[in-house]
Protein backbone atom coordinates (compact mmCIF):
# COMPACT_ATOMS: atom_id res chain seq x y z
CA UNK A 1 0.00 0.00 0.00
CA UNK A 2 1.69 3.31 -1.00
CA UNK A 3 2.01 6.29 1.01
CA UNK A 4 2.51 9.84 -0.32
CA UNK A 5 5.05 11.55 1.85
CA UNK A 6 3.63 15.02 2.17
CA UNK A 7 6.15 16.69 4.45
CA UNK A 8 9.22 15.30 6.06
CA UNK A 9 10.38 17.85 8.97
CA UNK A 10 13.91 17.91 10.27
CA UNK A 11 13.35 17.23 14.34
CA UNK A 12 15.41 16.30 17.40
CA UNK A 13 18.03 13.76 15.42
CA UNK A 14 15.82 12.27 13.16
CA UNK A 15 12.88 13.20 10.42
CA UNK A 16 9.39 13.32 11.18
CA UNK A 17 7.31 12.66 8.09
CA UNK A 18 4.04 13.32 7.91
CA UNK A 19 2.38 10.68 5.49
CA UNK A 20 -1.58 9.47 3.98
CA UNK A 21 -2.26 7.13 2.23
CA UNK A 22 -5.57 5.49 1.06
CA UNK A 23 -7.54 2.85 3.73
CA UNK A 24 -9.48 -0.34 2.98
CA UNK A 25 -10.93 -0.54 6.12
CA UNK A 26 -12.07 3.17 6.39
CA UNK A 27 -12.77 3.68 2.88
CA UNK A 28 -10.76 6.78 3.28
CA UNK A 29 -7.50 8.59 3.11
CA UNK A 30 -5.45 8.64 6.30
CA UNK A 31 -3.30 11.01 7.58
CA UNK A 32 -0.22 9.52 10.07
CA UNK A 33 3.05 10.78 11.17
CA UNK A 34 6.00 8.66 11.79
CA UNK A 35 8.86 10.20 13.61
CA UNK A 36 12.21 8.21 12.37
CA UNK A 37 14.92 8.53 14.86
CA UNK A 38 18.84 9.27 14.43
CA UNK A 39 19.15 5.54 14.54
CA UNK A 40 17.07 5.05 11.29
CA UNK A 41 19.61 7.29 9.51
CA UNK A 42 22.75 6.62 10.97
CA UNK A 43 22.52 2.73 10.57
CA UNK A 44 23.76 2.78 14.03
CA UNK A 45 21.60 -0.69 14.83
CA UNK A 46 23.80 -3.28 14.42
CA UNK A 47 22.01 -4.81 11.86
CA UNK A 48 18.31 -4.77 13.96
CA UNK A 49 15.61 -3.36 12.98
CA UNK A 50 14.18 -0.37 14.77
CA UNK A 51 11.47 -0.72 17.21
CA UNK A 52 8.29 0.68 16.74
CA UNK A 53 5.93 2.61 19.42
CA UNK A 54 2.52 3.83 18.26
CA UNK A 55 0.51 6.80 19.85
CA UNK A 56 -3.41 7.14 20.02
CA UNK A 57 -4.16 10.64 20.52
CA UNK A 58 -7.48 11.49 21.98
CA UNK A 59 -10.95 13.38 21.34
CA UNK A 60 -10.79 16.45 18.51
CA UNK A 61 -6.54 15.31 17.82
CA UNK A 62 -4.96 15.00 14.71
CA UNK A 63 -1.30 12.93 13.93
CA UNK A 64 -0.85 16.59 14.67
CA UNK A 65 -1.09 16.98 18.63
CA UNK A 66 0.94 13.74 19.96
CA UNK A 67 3.89 14.32 17.44
CA UNK A 68 4.24 18.13 18.34
CA UNK A 69 3.62 18.49 21.96
CA UNK A 70 4.50 15.40 23.25
CA UNK A 71 7.75 15.25 22.66
CA UNK A 72 8.36 11.64 22.17
CA UNK A 73 11.35 12.63 19.53
CA UNK A 74 14.28 13.77 21.90
CA UNK A 75 13.26 9.59 23.86
CA UNK A 76 13.01 8.00 20.51
CA UNK A 77 16.32 9.02 19.93
CA UNK A 78 18.01 8.47 23.41
CA UNK A 79 16.67 4.68 22.72
CA UNK A 80 16.31 4.05 19.27
CA UNK A 81 13.05 3.52 18.32
CA UNK A 82 10.35 5.17 15.77
CA UNK A 83 7.24 6.90 16.56
CA UNK A 84 3.83 6.06 14.78
CA UNK A 85 1.36 8.68 15.43
CA UNK A 86 -2.18 7.70 13.03
CA UNK A 87 -5.01 10.16 13.23
CA UNK A 88 -7.95 9.87 15.63
CA UNK A 89 -11.14 8.61 12.70
CA UNK A 90 -11.58 8.61 9.11
CA UNK A 91 -12.99 12.47 7.71
CA UNK A 92 -14.19 13.60 4.71
CA UNK A 93 -17.34 15.10 3.90
CA UNK A 94 -18.88 11.43 3.10
CA UNK A 95 -17.68 10.34 6.55
CA UNK A 96 -20.79 10.96 8.76
CA UNK A 97 -20.62 13.02 12.02
CA UNK A 98 -21.93 13.68 15.21
CA UNK A 99 -25.86 14.79 14.14
CA UNK A 100 -26.13 16.57 17.49
CA UNK A 101 -22.62 18.59 16.17
CA UNK A 102 -21.05 17.41 19.45
CA UNK A 103 -16.83 17.08 19.57
CA UNK A 104 -16.70 14.27 21.39
CA UNK A 105 -18.34 11.70 18.37
CA UNK A 106 -17.82 11.21 14.99
CA UNK A 107 -15.01 12.33 13.29
CA UNK A 108 -11.81 13.54 15.67
CA UNK A 109 -13.80 10.58 17.50
CA UNK A 110 -13.28 7.15 16.25
CA UNK A 111 -12.30 5.74 19.69
CA UNK A 112 -10.52 2.66 18.14
CA UNK A 113 -13.46 0.75 18.14
CA UNK A 114 -15.27 -1.20 14.72
CA UNK A 115 -18.33 0.33 14.08
CA UNK A 116 -21.10 -2.01 13.50
CA UNK A 117 -24.38 0.47 13.64
CA UNK A 118 -25.06 2.54 10.57
CA UNK A 119 -24.17 5.04 9.11
CA UNK A 120 -20.59 4.92 10.99
CA UNK A 121 -20.26 1.27 10.00
CA UNK A 122 -18.99 1.78 6.71
CA UNK A 123 -15.91 4.24 8.23
CA UNK A 124 -15.35 3.88 11.77
CA UNK A 125 -13.03 0.82 11.55
CA UNK A 126 -10.34 1.95 13.48
CA UNK A 127 -9.51 -0.70 15.75
CA UNK A 128 -8.46 -2.88 12.52
CA UNK A 129 -6.91 0.05 10.90
CA UNK A 130 -4.46 0.69 13.99
CA UNK A 131 -3.96 -2.90 15.14
CA UNK A 132 -3.95 -4.45 11.61
CA UNK A 133 -4.01 -2.51 8.27
CA UNK A 134 -1.60 0.35 9.30
CA UNK A 135 0.62 -1.67 10.61
CA UNK A 136 0.84 -4.18 7.50
CA UNK A 137 0.70 -1.17 4.93
CA UNK A 138 3.78 0.36 6.76
CA UNK A 139 5.82 -2.47 6.28
CA UNK A 140 5.08 -3.17 3.21
CA UNK A 141 5.88 0.55 2.05
CA UNK A 142 8.75 0.84 3.68
CA UNK A 143 9.94 -2.59 2.64
CA UNK A 144 9.25 -1.95 -1.24
CA UNK A 145 11.43 1.25 -0.43
CA UNK A 146 15.51 1.88 -1.75
CA UNK A 147 17.36 3.14 1.10
CA UNK A 148 20.76 4.20 1.08
CA UNK A 149 23.53 2.18 2.05
CA UNK A 150 23.74 2.13 5.81
CA UNK A 151 20.63 3.36 6.63
CA UNK A 152 18.14 1.32 8.73
CA UNK A 153 15.10 -0.76 8.84
CA UNK A 154 11.93 -0.19 11.18
CA UNK A 155 10.17 -2.72 12.64
CA UNK A 156 6.12 -1.80 12.59
CA UNK A 157 4.85 -5.27 13.34
CA UNK A 158 6.67 -7.27 15.84
CA UNK A 159 8.38 -5.67 18.21
CA UNK A 160 6.37 -2.81 19.16
CA UNK A 161 4.54 -0.93 21.65
CA UNK A 162 1.74 1.15 22.01
CA UNK A 163 0.29 4.19 24.35
CA UNK A 164 -2.27 6.56 24.03
CA UNK A 165 -3.82 9.92 25.30
CA UNK A 166 -7.56 10.21 26.88
CA UNK A 167 -9.48 8.30 24.36
CA UNK A 168 -6.40 6.98 22.64
CA UNK A 169 -4.89 5.84 26.23
CA UNK A 170 -8.32 4.22 26.00
CA UNK A 171 -7.80 2.29 22.37
CA UNK A 172 -3.69 1.52 23.77
CA UNK A 173 -5.11 -0.23 26.81
CA UNK A 174 -8.12 -2.24 25.12
CA UNK A 175 -6.32 -2.88 21.89
CA UNK A 176 -3.54 -4.21 23.45
CA UNK A 177 -5.55 -6.29 26.45
CA UNK A 178 -7.27 -7.93 22.82
CA UNK A 179 -4.15 -8.13 21.52
CA UNK A 180 -1.07 -9.02 24.34
CA UNK A 181 1.11 -11.33 22.14
CA UNK A 182 1.22 -8.16 19.17
CA UNK A 183 2.44 -5.46 21.52
CA UNK A 184 5.66 -5.76 23.92
CA UNK A 185 3.86 -3.18 26.43
CA UNK A 186 1.20 -0.84 26.62
CA UNK A 187 1.66 2.90 28.30
CA UNK A 188 -1.61 5.36 28.68
CA UNK A 189 -1.69 8.82 29.78
CA UNK A 190 -5.55 9.58 31.48
CA UNK A 191 -7.17 6.91 30.27
CA UNK A 192 -10.80 6.32 29.73
CA UNK A 193 -10.80 3.05 31.40
CA UNK A 194 -14.46 2.51 32.67
CA UNK A 195 -16.14 3.12 29.34
CA UNK A 196 -19.77 1.95 29.78
CA UNK A 197 -20.41 4.65 32.67
CA UNK A 198 -19.12 7.64 31.58
CA UNK A 199 -20.86 10.26 29.03
CA UNK A 200 -17.71 9.79 26.47
CA UNK A 201 -18.12 5.88 26.48
CA UNK A 202 -21.49 5.79 26.79
CA UNK A 203 -21.84 8.04 23.86
CA UNK A 204 -19.64 6.69 21.58
CA UNK A 205 -20.29 2.82 22.04
CA UNK A 206 -23.96 3.15 21.72
CA UNK A 207 -23.61 5.16 18.47
CA UNK A 208 -20.85 2.65 17.57
CA UNK A 209 -21.87 -0.52 18.19
CA UNK A 210 -25.58 -0.43 19.60
CA UNK A 211 -28.00 0.09 22.48
CA UNK A 212 -26.96 -4.11 23.61
CA UNK A 213 -24.15 -3.49 26.24
CA UNK A 214 -22.81 -7.07 25.78
CA UNK A 215 -21.45 -5.94 22.84
CA UNK A 216 -19.48 -3.12 24.81
CA UNK A 217 -17.55 -5.73 26.85
CA UNK A 218 -15.33 -6.43 23.50
CA UNK A 219 -13.76 -2.91 24.17
CA UNK A 220 -14.22 -2.36 27.89
CA UNK A 221 -10.99 -2.94 29.79
CA UNK A 222 -12.85 -3.05 32.95
CA UNK A 223 -14.62 -6.26 30.96
CA UNK A 224 -10.61 -7.08 29.71
CA UNK A 225 -8.58 -6.56 33.02
CA UNK A 226 -10.94 -9.34 34.45
CA UNK A 227 -11.24 -12.09 31.14
CA UNK A 228 -7.93 -11.86 28.97
CA UNK A 229 -4.90 -14.29 30.91
CA UNK A 230 -1.83 -12.61 31.55
CA UNK A 231 0.58 -13.05 29.15
CA UNK A 232 4.19 -13.17 31.27
CA UNK A 233 6.31 -10.34 30.48
CA UNK A 234 3.70 -7.81 29.56
CA UNK A 235 3.09 -5.00 31.51
CA UNK A 236 0.45 -1.87 31.26
CA UNK A 237 1.73 1.79 32.54
CA UNK A 238 -1.11 4.58 33.62
CA UNK A 239 -0.62 7.72 34.77
CA UNK A 240 -3.37 10.44 36.25
CA UNK A 241 -2.91 13.81 37.40
CA UNK A 242 -5.20 14.45 40.01
CA UNK A 243 -5.88 17.75 39.11
CA UNK A 244 -7.38 16.56 35.91
CA UNK A 245 -10.47 18.71 34.79
CA UNK A 246 -12.18 15.35 32.95
CA UNK A 247 -11.82 13.09 35.99
CA UNK A 248 -15.11 13.28 37.08
CA UNK A 249 -17.02 12.13 35.24
CA UNK A 250 -15.32 11.10 32.69
CA UNK A 251 -12.37 9.15 33.16
CA UNK A 252 -13.48 7.57 36.08
CA UNK A 253 -10.61 5.09 36.71
CA UNK A 254 -11.95 3.70 40.23
CA UNK A 255 -13.82 0.62 39.20
CA UNK A 256 -10.70 -0.70 36.82
CA UNK A 257 -8.20 0.18 39.49
CA UNK A 258 -10.50 -1.75 42.32
CA UNK A 259 -10.63 -5.06 39.76
CA UNK A 260 -6.99 -5.24 39.41
CA UNK A 261 -5.99 -6.92 42.75
CA UNK A 262 -8.25 -9.99 41.56
CA UNK A 263 -7.67 -9.71 37.81
CA UNK A 264 -5.56 -11.92 35.95
CA UNK A 265 -2.83 -9.10 35.80
CA UNK A 266 -3.03 -8.36 39.60
CA UNK A 267 1.06 -6.69 39.90
CA UNK A 268 1.07 -6.27 35.70
CA UNK A 269 -0.80 -2.89 35.56
CA UNK A 270 0.71 -0.14 37.68
CA UNK A 271 -1.14 3.28 37.87
CA UNK A 272 -0.05 6.56 38.96
CA UNK A 273 -1.78 9.70 40.55
CA UNK A 274 0.49 12.40 39.81
CA UNK A 275 -0.19 15.60 42.15
CA UNK A 276 -1.00 18.68 40.65
CA UNK A 277 -1.33 17.28 37.07
CA UNK A 278 -4.25 18.35 34.33
CA UNK A 279 -5.33 16.50 31.29
CA UNK A 280 -3.06 18.83 29.06
CA UNK A 281 -0.15 18.13 27.05
CA UNK A 282 2.01 19.62 29.66
CA UNK A 283 0.86 16.54 32.13
CA UNK A 284 1.54 14.45 28.99
CA UNK A 285 5.31 15.36 28.20
CA UNK A 286 6.48 15.75 31.59
CA UNK A 287 5.83 12.09 31.75
CA UNK A 288 6.76 10.69 28.14
CA UNK A 289 10.93 10.12 29.21
CA UNK A 290 9.50 7.26 32.06
CA UNK A 291 7.03 5.82 29.38
CA UNK A 292 9.76 6.18 26.88
CA UNK A 293 11.90 4.20 29.60
CA UNK A 294 9.17 1.60 29.92
CA UNK A 295 8.57 1.09 26.61
CA UNK A 296 12.38 0.76 26.00
CA UNK A 297 12.95 -1.77 28.26
CA UNK A 298 10.33 -4.01 27.07
CA UNK A 299 11.22 -3.86 23.63
CA UNK A 300 14.94 -4.46 24.61
CA UNK A 301 16.37 -1.29 24.09
CA UNK A 302 16.83 -0.59 27.53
Amino acid sequence: MSFAIKDEIRCAGGKLLKVAHQSKVTGTPMDVNLYLPQQYYSGATGGKKIPSVYFLAGLTCTPNNGSEKAFWQREADRYGFAMVFPDTSPRGDAVPDDPEGGWDFGKGAGFYVNATQAPYSTNFNMYQYVHSELPTALAEFFASKQRPEGVGAVDFEENVAISGHSMGGFGAISGFLKNPHRYKSCSAFAPIVDPTRTPWGVKALTNYLGADETAWREYDPCALISDVPYVAGKEILIHYGTKDQWMDPYLMPQRFVGLLPQSKWAGHVDVKMVDGFDHSYYFVSTFVPEHAAFHAKHLGLA
